[in-house]
Order: structure tokens, then C-alpha cells, then sequence
């Protein structure tokens, strides 16, 4: 498996993915003894090492499945977006040397101007980096939550369990188009399925529970065996016995019921239409849709309604880290650099499939 190794504690990258171990993972990048190191309090690497970091730390949650030259040459945007700070500064400072040259009307336009770029903002453009990565078929079904990680999105795909705008689709690189729907066999969908019992841990308790009763009685049998001459002790003593029976056997059934299964209310009958429904453990931080997806619960489908975008202080596109925070700068200076859109003719015919 490719994916064996993802959750690793010592490298701590999160993932697409809902495993606790993941959960763990991002908890200590964002709060824990590794938060030092992710946030770059101490400056006291060099810079190319402190982008060559940010860009591992991206590139571990998008697409880490995908080989880096595979994602320089068609998964970066033609045109990287700009994520330096707007021209706001500069704007103040010909304000203040207007004013020093005594060109007041010069200076008050040039102060109106600053002070709009200041209200305006930049837009997170830096995580647009990643819409191509986004349009792909597994990460959607991912981000539908159909999937438990994108890994198993990925195994959906190869082995035929998707539908792609209504026919069979087996292709995973593939990237959607706006208006495209893709729909999900529930038999491939984990936490649709019915949980199978644990029989072993159930056997014990039943092996348990038998030895109990065998035991009271044999006290029973010993109980008689010494000579009675009163039968109204016999008649008195065979109902208290019947009772504790019935105590041995109410207590086995709720430690079943405590530890090995849930209520019957809350499980669907044999014969009722109720889908089943087992969410795994620690899911809850992971459960949400993006704006540019339309799910269908009913149907387990989903709608590529349009690409992602980002406006001043919001971004479109899920990621751990700050949308327009350091991590992503460096990783926009790391790739503004190193970039590879040579694409011959044999690169092209190479090319992943790309719907537009």
C-alpha cells in the first residue's frame, strides 16, 4: 500500500483524510510541540530551507499522491497568483512625498488611493495554487464526504465503483468540468454498511455467563442433598433460585447491550427501509462541503457546479494552514522559481485528462 505510512508521528503532515492519527497530527502542527516549527517563530534556517519546509507541509495535504514533477508540469496554474502585499505602502509613501514637494492634491489622491487598498485587502490567492489539484475526480468525492480519505476515493475510482456524468468512469487523474456529476456506488460507501458483531468478545461473555448458573446450582443440588424433613423449605427455596436465574441472566444481556452493540432504537431493523449510517470516530472536524460542490445524500451524488475562487479573507479552497499566511507565501516563492511547463508533444499526449 502507498498510503502505509501516511499518519507518520515523526514527519506529522496532515492529510485528506478523517483517521484519528490524522486528527493527531494536525492538533500538534497547530497546537502542539510542533506549532514552533510550523509557525517559523525562530528564523534561524535559511530562507530557500524554510520554503523547501512550507512547501512540504502543502504538498503533504494536497496531492501528496502526486509525483512533484507530475505536479509542476499540470497541476500549477499557468499564472501563479501574486501573494505580496498590495501596492498600499508604496501609495503612503508618494502621499508623504507629495506632501513634502507641496503637492497637496497629489498627495490626497495618493492618501484615497492607500486607503482603499487598505479597506479592499488581497484576496487568499495564494491557495488557488491548488484549484487544479481540487478538480480532481477522487479529491470531489472527498470533499463530498463519500470517502473516508482521498485514498479510498482513489480505490472507488479504479475499481469501477463511480459514474462519471452517468457512465463508468476508472480514471482518477481526471479533472471535472463545470456542470459534471459524479455519482458513487453506496455498496463502495464504508459507513453505509452494516457493522458485522464482534462474535468472539460475545462468545466469551456467553461462556461466562453459563459457568454462573452452573455454579448456583451445584450449591443448589448440595443444598439438598442433607435430609429435609420439611417440605415447605424445598417449596420456598426453588422460587429464590428461579429469581437469581433470572438476575444472572438480565445482567449478561445489558453488559451485550453496554459494550458490544448500541440500542434497538437506534439501529435500523432487518426489515425496514433505514439506510445504515456509522460515521468512524473523530470524524466531526472533517465533515463539511465545500461552496463550488453540490451534494445529493438521497442519491450519492455530487455536482461540480464551478471552479474554486477566493475573495478578501475567505478562500473557496479547504486547507490546515492559513490561506494567507506564511506557509503559503514561502510555498508561492518556492514554485515561482522552480517551475516546469516544458510540454513537447510526447508530455502532451501524456497529459491527464482535462474536461475544462
Amino acid at each position: 500500500m502507498r498510503d502505509a505510512k501516511v499518519y507518520n508521528f515523526k514527519r506529522a503532515l496532515p492529510r485528506m483524510s478523517w483517521h484519528p492519527h490524522n486528527l493527531y497530527n494536525l492538533w500538534r502542527r497547530s497546537y502542539g510541540p510542533l506549532q514552533k516549527i510550523t509557525d517559523r517563530v525562530e528564523y534561524k534556517e535559511t530562507l530557500n530551507w524554510r520554503r523547501w519546509t512550507a512547501k512540504s507541509l502543502l504538498r503533504g495535504y494536497h496531492g501528496d499522491y502526486i509525483n512533484e514533477k507530475i505536479f509542476k508540469r499540470w497541476y500549477l496554474p499557468d499564472n501563479l497568483p501574486d501573494v505580496r502585499p498590495p501596492e498600499a505602502l508604496k501609495l503612503s509613501q508618494t502621499a508623504g512625498l507629495n506632501k513634502w514637494a507641496l503637492k497637496d492634491k497629489a498627495a490626497d489622491k495618493a492618501t484615497k488611493l492607500a486607503e482603499e487598498e487598505k479597506r479592499k485587502g488581497l484576496a487568499p490567492v495564494g491557495s488557488l495554487m491548488f484549484s487544479e489539484v481540487e478538480r480532481r475526480i477522487d479529491v470531489v468525492i472527498f470533499r463530498a464526504c463519500f470517502a473516508h480519505s482521498v485514498y479510498d476515493a482513489r480505490r472507488m475510482v479504479v475499481h469501477g465503483s463511480v459514474l462519471l456524468n452517468g457512465k463508468k468512469h476508472v480514471n482518477p487523474n481526471t479533472r471535472l468540468a463545470p456542470g459534471d456529476m459524479v455519482s458513487v456506488d453506496p455498496k463502495a460507501i464504508r459507513f453505509l454498511q452494516a457493522r458485522p458483531e464482534p462474535l468472539e468478545d460475545v462468545e466469551e461473555e456467553v461462556e461466562e455467563s453459563t459457568e454462573e448458573p452452573t455454579e448456583t446450582t451445584e450449591e443448589a443440588t448440595t443444598s439438598e442433598v442433607p435430609e429435609t424433613t420439611d417440605d415447605t423449605a424445598d417449596a420456598a427455596a426453588a422460587p429464590e433460585l428461579a429469581e437469581e436465574s433470572k438476575e444472572n441472566s438480565k445482567k449478561l444481556e445489558t453488559r451485550k447491550g453496554s459494550r458490544y452493540s448500541e440500542k434497538p432504537s437506534a439501529l435500523p431493523t432487518a426489515g425496514s427501509d433505514l439506510t445504515p449510517f456509522h460515521l468512524p470516530p473523530y470524524a466531526a472536524p472533517f465533515l463539511f462541503v465545500p461552496a463550488y460542490l453540490e451534494p445529493s445524500f438521497s442519491t450519492c451524488s455530487v455536482i461540480y457546479l464551478r471552479h474554486p475562487t477566493a475573495r478578501p479573507g475567505y478562500s473557496e479552497i479547504p486547507t490546515p494552514w492559513d490561506a494567507d499566511g506564511e506557509i503559503v507565501r514561502l510555498t508561492w516563492e518556492w514554485y515561482s522559481k522552480r517551475r516546469m511547463r516544458i510540454r513537447s508533444k510526447s508530455q502532451m499526449a501524456r497529459m491527464p485528462e482535462n474536461r475544462q
